[in-house]
Formats: C-alpha cells, structure tokens, sequence
C-alpha cells in the first residue's frame, strides 16, 4: 500500500445524513403544538404527502421500515409454518418480521443484472404452505414486477413490496411500494430521504386499512374513539405500538417538501458515478449497476462488482486505507446462522453466493462534490491497478 498523501487523510464517508434546513423550525413547532405522541399534525401530512405521491389507499407511519414489515406480518395472520418466498440477498427485517410470527422464509435466487429476486424462480418454490411473495426492490431498483404479480394472481398468492430503498422510483411508471397488496418503505438515515430511524406501511387495497390502523395502535379501537364512532376505546385484536412520535415526524415533513430536490441531486451524483466509471467496465475491471428501462430508480446506492471476493477485499481495504469509506452488503440469508435455523433455501442459489461476495459500494450523500467523486473514483482506479 502507497503512503497517504495529504487528500488521502481527509475521509469522505460512506454516508452523510442530510438536512434541507426546516426541521428545528418543524420540530419547533411541533412542541408548541404540545402533542409530541404520535398521530399529530405533522404525521398526517406526512401520510397525505405518502398517499398523493405513491397513490397509496392509505399510508401509515411506523418508527421504522422493519415495524412496517412486522405489522404486514399481523396483518397476514402469519402462524407456524406458513411460507413466505423472498431472496435471499435483503437485509435481515425482511425475514425476520415473519419469523417472529413463525413464518418460514424461503429463499429464492436473484438475477444477475438488478440482483432483485429472480422471478422465474419463484414458481417452482411454491407449496401449500406459501402465503406470499415478497419482491425486495434492491438500490431503488424494481423488480420484474408484471411476471410476479401474474403468478402470484395465478397462484392466489399476496404481493408484499419490501421498499425500503424505494421511496420516489417507479416500475412502468407505478410507484414502488404500491404494485403489490402491501408495502414498506424506510426513512432511515442511510436512505434518500430520512427521519433517523421511522418507516411506513402502504396500502393498496382498502380492505387491510381499518384492521392496520387498529394493530398499529396497540390492537385497539382507538382511531374509532377519536372519530366519535364509539364512547370509548378498548383493546379489540392483537396489536404493538408502531407510531413514531411528532419530533420524527415533523423531521420527516421537512424532507418531504424537498423530496424532487434530493432525488434530482442524488441522480446527479449517481450519474457523475456512472459516466466516471464507464473506462473501468469497458476494461473489464468492475461491473456497474444495471438499470432495466422500465424502471426509474432513485439513486440510492452506487455499487461496483468486482472481479471476485479476494479482489472485493483487497479493493476494500485499499479505498478504506485511502480514506474512501467503501462498505459491502449482505451476508445471503440463507448462508447466515438464523437464516439455515428459521428458514429453507429452494434450490442452489449461485448467483446470490456469486454477486454478494463481489459487491462493493461506494460513498454516496447529498453534497458530495465532483472532487469527492473523482477522487473515489481514481483510489478504485488505483486498487484495481487500472489507473
């Protein structure tokens, strides 16, 4: 490893949680408004912003993605033994909300050019016991959603969109989240748009909304009370608290009203990546990320795959050495310690074993300059020794 020059001891992080600029003006009043619980003023904006730009029959806040996932589990009835189909390269809320209900996750293999679940696999992992299909729309990029929701019409089967990374991109010009019955997304401060932690559940299809409102409220009636339906609330199905309290809330808001802007940024550096690193994928040094036409993504990562795993740690050691703070995701489930416990894998999943272990992703966040990318872009260079 070369020396570090001057420019190398400046980090450029993995990533930079971003702030437009209105959320202590939000926050402020929010606590003036004395209603700092949830279900405030600024969640139901938040949840007309959701319904309007996704076309959601219902949005609802959770304080997290992994809460939205775990209320679709209620929401299913998920009991012992019943079978929901997932790939195996998400991240760990997707199995583990149905797990927690005794659900089984079947992990199934993902195509070579999105790394999304690979829908012509999912048929023959079907049985009698399969309640779902999950469709994880890796990086903000959709999967082959018409051919999933055929077979799963065919197979009368749900739908659940995992869109965590979703939020703004679209498949066939349908928002992500809302092409199956249910779906969740993430405001995580790693993703696009953020709140720290918080989450939420969107509905497509108006008959999971009165008994979602009543799980995410502990299971009771309370929605009914404030409405005047009824002169008291009462605990009526089973339920948790999912709400995030104002303070995220009127955070959250303050993203939303500049959610075009950080898109339309964010695109702009995945762009600056993309073109940057054209030279290196025409040297057969990295793949770059593959978007089908049908989809518009996000800009939610910008990753690379490698040549193999010993390169991938070589190349991660170097940046990270260099101060290029690179990271790598995810451990396939099915290879994991929980996953070979609570769930089955369907077959040999080789292109999960192959892609997970070559994946590289590179700093992306709001704010990041020409000089940030061309300086991630020429350390890469040099691990790779194409420079």
């Amino acid at each position: 490893m070369t020396p570090r020059g001057k420019e190398d001891m400046v980090e450029i992080p993995f990533n930079r949680p971003f702030a437009v600029g209105t959320e202590f003006n939000y926050i402020g009043q929010a606590i003036a408004n004395r209603h700092l619980s949830g279900d405030g003023a600024f969640t139901k904006r938040c949840h007309n912003w959701l319904e309007e730009r996704t076309v959601a029959c219902k949005a609802l806040l959770t304080h997290s993605c992994t809460a939205a996932l775990e209320l679709i589990a209620l929401l299913m009835d998920i009991g012992p033994g019943d079978e929901i189909i997932m790939p195996s390269f998400t991240f760990v809320s997707t199995a583990n909300a149905f797990v927690l209900r005794g659900g089984v996750p079947v992990f199934v293999d993902i195509r070579e050019d999105t790394l999304n679940i690979d829908e012509t696999q999912i048929e023959t992992a079907i049985t009698e016991r399969t309640k779902a299909i999950i469709a994880v729309h890796y990086a903000g990029v959709a999967c082959e959603m018409s051919a999933i929701l055929e077979l799963a019409e065919r197979r009368r089967l749900l739908v659940i969109e995992d869109a965590a990374q979703g939020l703004m991109a679209s498949y066939r010009g349908r928002p992500l989240g809302t092409i199956g019955q249910l779906g969740a997304v993430s405001f995580h401060e790693t993703k696009n748009v953020i709140s720290g932690e918080g989450g939420a559940l969107l509905i497509s299809d108006p008959r999971w909304i009165e008994r979602a409102e009543i799980l995410r409220e502990k299971g009771t009636n309370r929605k009914h009370f404030a409405l005047g339906k009824v002169d008291k609330y009462t605990w009526v199905d089973v339920g948790s608290s999912y709400l995030p309290s104002e303070i995220t809330a009127a955070f959250l808001w303050a993203q939303f009203e500049e959610a075009d802007r950080i898109t339309r940024e964010r695109l702009a550096i995945w762009s600056l990546y993309h073109d940057a690193l054209a030279d290196l994928e025409r040297r057969g040094m990295v793949r770059r990320p593959i978007v089908p036409a049908n989809c518009t993504h996000n800009a939610h990562m910008y990753y690379v795959l490698t040549a193999n795993l010993r390169e991938r740690q070589r190349v991660l050691e170097y940046l990270n050495g260099h101060g290029v703070n690179a990271v790598f995701h995810y451990v396939p489930l099915h290879s994991s310690p929980a996953g070979r416990k609570f769930g089955r894998t369907h077959g040999e999943l080789p292109t999960t074993d192959n892609l997970s272990e070559r994946l590289v992703r590179l700093p992306l966040w709001l704010g990041m300059g020409e000089q940030h990318i061309a300086r991630v872009v020429n350390t890469l260079g040099d691990a790779l020794g194409g420079r």
